[in-house]
């Protein structure tokens, strides 16, 4: 089976820890393929168990949401990292996790700065449609030096962030991850534009993946990469939101 030369790269993904999954797959066809249909439509069911989750929390405001909801959440994205096959299972309950975890932190954020929900979710929203007009378009292309460029970013930020966050149980921190001066404002605005870019790696990933007849499986893997990228979008820009307006 001919591959795409985008296939010949890490991470399909504009997320690290996803790592090659088309090397482990054989092409399949018929009903028991991958289709672009099949993964928007699975899509289109993680973002309603998002949204139904963020709507409980928002309502039923309760820490153990949240901290159950970010931490059982990270677990299951991890898992089903490894193991794609059974993504169909882990990636709606990921899904409505997450929604718990974001209902409740927009909901804090929303008692201090009134609107900022509203304004997060309608960037995120926008910037994917963008993002996606760009990519059909042709104006932006996944090529490997690309993908080399935002994996790099990511995988650089998430090592920031982990070293802050073990700093601050030394009761320091790097300053400027949450500063709302011009270094953590421009700081923000770099993290949100890497995370916005990788969506065009998510989009080949699935379209590639159909292409080649992945197993049907990867449907709901792909779709589950897509939601990654958009809860870390949509965090970004709720952070950027929230230091300009503290400002």
């Amino acid at each position: 089976m001919a591959r795409h030369a985008a296939l010949e790269t890490f991470g399909r993904s504009g997320n690290p820890v996803f790592g090659d999954k088309f090397n482990q797959s054989q092409g399949f066809v018929g009903s028991e393929r991958m289709t672009l249909d099949g993964t928007v439509n699975k899509t289109g069911v993680l973002l309603g168990l998002c949204f139904f989750g963020a709507i409980i929390s928002w309502n039923i405001p309760n820490p153990l949401l949240i901290v159950g909801g970010a931490l059982i959440g990270f677990a299951l994205a991890m898992y089903t990292s490894f193991v794609p096959r059974n993504a169909g299972i882990t990636a709606p309950i990921y899904a409505f996790l997450k929604g718990l975890f974001l209902g409740g932190i927009s909901l804090v954020l929303e008692m201090q700065y009134p609107g900022i929900a509203i304004q997060a979710v309608g960037l995120t929203f926008g910037t994917l449609a963008s993002l996606l007009f760009f990519y059909k378009s042709g104006l932006i292309k996944p090529t490997e030096n690309y993908r080399l460029m935002i994996f790099s970013a990511t995988f650089g930020i998430m090592i920031l962030y982990l070293v802050n966050f073990v700093m601050n149980f030394f009761g320091a921190g790097i300053g400027f991850i949450h500063s709302n001066g011009i270094f953590g404002i421009g700081f923000s605005l770099f993290v949100v534009g890497v995370a916005a870019l990788s969506l065009v790696l998510d989009f080949d990933f699935i379209e590639q993946g159909a292409e080649n007849s992945l197993p049907k499986y990867m449907e709901w893997y792909g779709a589950f990469s897509l939601m990654v990228t958009l809860i870390w979008l949509y965090l970004e820009i709720l952070r950027l939101l929230a230091k300009l307006r503290s400002r």
